[in-house]
């Protein structure tokens, strides 16, 4: 009882008529150790899938030095085929390299702007917006509904409504301008896309297969847009805007036809003697 007794005046602060009887009597121990039971086993799964991840890494990292070895003994004659690994794997690079930059500045102006409307927790929202921000159009606003109802509970609706607007405002400007800048119309994901890849990863692996979805399925998408047979899986894969423009680049890019070339100044002339000498 006397634990609970700060649990009871808490709530009659709120306004609300309540006696410890009453509060007993609609708390059940087995209930509240069930719940604690499915967070802490829903934790360990996160952490056993964490855990399968890194050492999966781990072994990639182990087995990076020698693939270009079997990779020659496996092809005989790769001259023409290294390179093109080395491009799939630098647009990679690039890629994550850029959109961890951009999520790194998102969750960051995230946690000062929570943290100056004084929404409680603001570091715990700021890494939500980091991680969420890696899935393209849906992870935005995952990311901003637990600070807006936060905000909502604990100063009303214009509270909620300012943090919903500086969460607007960071997500247009770094996934409308900066990203597409920094990285190219080329980068995009269509939105059905991106959804069905976070249902796959996430059946494979898990919350963190859905973390990683994106970023998987950008690699698979570089890779089939990085050669001429598999490029119009990579453009059934891109976003509207991002598939105009790979359309507008081949193009433009796309050889002229040939023009027959006027006849030389050898063969004119030739074609005049022939017409000048006598029958």
């Amino acid at each position: 009882t006397e634990e609970i007794a700060p649990l009871g005046q808490w709530i009659q602060g709120l306004g609300f008529q309540l006696n410890e009887e009453m509060l007993l009597k609609s708390i059940d121990p087995g209930a509240s150790m069930r719940l604690v039971a499915k967070m802490l086993s829903g934790v360990g799964g996160i952490l056993t899938n964490s855990f399968l991840i890194l050492l999966t890494v781990i072994f990639i990292l182990f087995e990076a030095s020698s693939f270009q070895q079997k990779v020659r003994a496996a092809l005989g004659d790769p001259k023409g085929t290294l390179p093109q690994f080395q491009k799939i794997i630098d647009a990679v690079n690039n890629y994550l390299a850029i959109k961890t930059l951009v999520s790194v500045a998102t969750g960051v102006i995230v946690a000062i702007w929570v943290a100056i409307l004084g929404i409680d927790f603001p570091v715990i929202w700021g890494l939500l917006a980091f991680l969420l921000n890696y899935i393209p159009n849906l992870g935005s606003i995952i990311a901003a509904v637990p600070p807006v109802l936060l905000g909502y509970i604990q100063f009303g609706l214009g509270r909620a409504v300012l943090v919903a607007i500086g969460f607007i405002i960071v997500n247009v400007v770094f996934g409308n301008a900066v990203e597409p800048r920094l990285m190219g119309r080329k980068l995009g994901l269509s939105t059905l896309v991106v959804f069905l890849s976070l249902i796959f990863w996430g059946w494979v692996w898990g919350p963190v297969g859905m973390l990683l979805s994106v970023p998987m399925t950008m690699v698979v998408k570089i890779a089939l847009g990085s050669s001429p047979t598999t490029q119009w899986i990579s453009i059934l894969l891109d976003s509207e805007t991002a598939a105009y423009s790979t359309k507008q680049t081949s193009s433009k890019t796309a050889p002229s036809p040939e023009t027959p070339s006027p006849p030389t100044q050898t063969a004119t002339h030739l074609s005049m003697n022939v017409k000048e000498s006598p029958r």
